[in-house]
């Protein structure tokens, strides 16, 4: 077997192994928030002070409020709420939609998304990298699962007339979320309106009305 082949195989292993949040190197990293040393994650609490309250998150049963301008909520449960997440590489979120209801366009940059409807009726979907953009696109029933890849942009949407309940586990301690809306009109300090008004094609009055929104 040649150099070259035996290293384009270590690359593509080591490609695999890095691609999510490290493995943790031992039982577990409970997070200490109140560590002043700065590393990639959190520092690990003391494990002869963790108690099983470091595990433990109380409160996906009960609903988000929805009266916002997007008719949505997102309760999260990641390592800033539950400390034991810290290193082992998933977190969850509770999802409520009032009727019409949306959860925005949006990136999680770390995180690959399962989500399964609980209740109700949800429009899905994702959009493929350049150059396609092509709409990947499901309407969900209670109990259906679809799946979201790590870095593309996804919206879900209420078709019912009732609430929607959806629950979702991503694959990151920490997935982080960039709403494409806020990040671009509501940056801070603004993204200049000419950029914008030439990437999308419009005026650039058009561009100040919008960022006047966010």
């Amino acid at each position: 077997m040649s150099r070259l082949l035996i290293f384009g195989i270590l690359l593509s292993t080591f490609s695999i192994v890095f691609a999510s949040d490290p493995s943790p190197l031992q039982d577990f990293c409970v997070a200490d928030p109140n560590s002043p040393v700065l590393v990639n994650g959190l520092v690990c609490k003391d494990p002869k002070q963790v108690q099983a309250d470091d595990f433990f998150f109380r409160g996906l049963n009960i609903m988000g409020n929805t009266s916002n301008d997007v008719g949505s909520n997102v309760t999260t449960v990641n390592v800033v709420q539950l400390p034991g997440l810290n290193t082992l590489g998933i977190s969850m979120v509770r999802i409520d939609f009032a009727p019409m209801g949306i959860n925005a366009p949006h990136t999680h940059p770390r995180a690959t998304e399962i989500l399964t409807v609980i209740e109700g009726r949800l429009l899905v979907g994702f959009v493929t990298s350049n150059m396609e953009n092509r709409l990947i696109s499901k309407v969900l029933e209670e109990g259906d699962v679809f799946v979201f890849p790590e870095g593309l942009i996804h919206f879900q949407q209420n078709i019912g007339h009732g609430n929607v309940v959806a629950i979702a586990a991503l694959s990151s301690q920490n997935p982080g979320v960039i709403t494409i809306a806020n990040a671009v009109f509501g940056s801070n300090p603004n993204i200049p309106g000419d950029i914008l008004a030439k990437a999308f094609q419009v005026d650039i009055n058009v561009v100040a009305k919008i960022q006047s929104k966010f």
